[in-house]
């Protein structure tokens, strides 16, 4: 974190529009990136898309490595049963398309083939979450992160920005098994480097504190750091914790906070619902029964509309993790 020094006026700290001000990067274009980095040092990655390599950047693969690339256009169910038959064969096949059509058109494929067998089938998205932006309700995954998780044998990863995005792309590669990785259309700001340690299962603590903690994922991560700076100027030190893996969950590090701080907050790009919040809640319920607040959407569909007004209007910003924060505080 040291590398990017936030630009904060002490006298401003409580301005709705304050933001961190640090580079951008879109998660989907490092995905591209890093595909061709892995598949310059991996012969057996095979790469697989629905007709949408433009937009997830499989492009950057298929221009690297055509023999290797395969466009399955507009017919996800064949895209997850194609890259099945190749993990099967022995290959690691990286299928990508929309968050929304590959968890929802083909969830029957994902379930019965790649993690029915168990295969090294890697479902890597772009265009998860509210920040789709102007495509829509029906291009919004709100619910993905709950119906992959529900499958047996899946991991669920969400990676908070740029570097983690390569980081996870690249530790999926090397574990066995179908991975689910959450990515995005709009660009998040730089929280980490790639030379910071991921490991597939271990939450990574940002900032540590004593009195709330938020537990954040994919983009409200950023949201949630500025949360952390507004409330230490109000006095509150809150504890920010990365839960880049939503499946397996990290026990150990949702207890230990619990124990610390006594009140937790949940943040995501989801539905409540079977998502970072759920989860969260059923680990407290289950080990050490904790005061939650849930920031995320509430069991409705999107709409059209930019991705800071569609954050705004579902109370995914950083005032709404704040609010969430105080409110939970109190009831200690």
């Amino acid at each position: 974190m040291a590398k990017h020094r936030i630009k904060l006026s002490r006298k401003k700290q409580y301005v709705k529009s304050w933001r961190i001000k640090v580079e951008q990067i879109a998660t989907r274009d490092v995905y591209g990136k890093t595909l061709v980095e892995l598949g310059k040092q991996y012969k057996d990655i095979v790469v697989l898309d629905a007709d949408l390599c433009a937009s997830t950047k499989t492009i950057l693969f298929a221009k690297e490595f055509p023999e290797r690339f395969f466009n399955m256009g507009v017919a996800e169910q064949n895209l997850i049963g194609f890259a099945s038959g190749l993990a099967a064969s022995g290959k690691t096949a990286f299928a990508s398309t929309f968050a929304m059509f590959a968890t929802g058109r083909a969830w029957e494929q994902v379930r019965n083939t790649a993690c029915y067998n168990n295969l090294n089938v890697k479902i890597v998205c772009s265009h998860s979450g509210i920040t789709v932006g102007e495509d829509g309700s029906s291009h919004q995954s709100l619910e993905d992160i709950a119906i992959m998780s529900a499958i047996p044998n899946m991991t669920v990863v969400v990676p908070c920005d740029g570097p983690q995005t390569r980081n996870a792309v690249i530790s999926a590669y090397h574990k066995k098994g179908p991975i689910y990785i959450r990515l995005s259309r709009s660009k998040f700001p730089v929280l980490t480097k790639d030379s910071d340690t991921f490991t597939i299962g271990k939450a990574a603590t940002i900032r540590d504190g004593e009195d709330v903690t938020i537990i954040a994922c994919g983009l409200l991560v950023s949201k949630a750091f500025e949360a952390t700076e507004i409330l230490l100027g109000k006095g509150i030190h809150a504890r920010l914790i990365n839960m880049h893996t939503i499946k397996p969950i990290d026990n150990e590090s949702i207890i230990k906070a619990a124990k610390e701080t006594g009140a937790i907050v949940t943040a995501e790009e989801h539905s409540v619902i079977g998502g970072l919040g759920s989860t969260v809640a059923s680990v407290l319920a289950e080990n050490h029964p904790t005061p939650v607040e849930m920031v995320g959407t509430k069991d409705v569909f999107g709409q059209s509309g930019t991705p800071d007004e569609l954050i705004a209007k579902y109370h995914l910003d950083t005032t709404d993790i704040v609010n969430a924060a105080e409110k939970v505080i109190k009831r200690k």
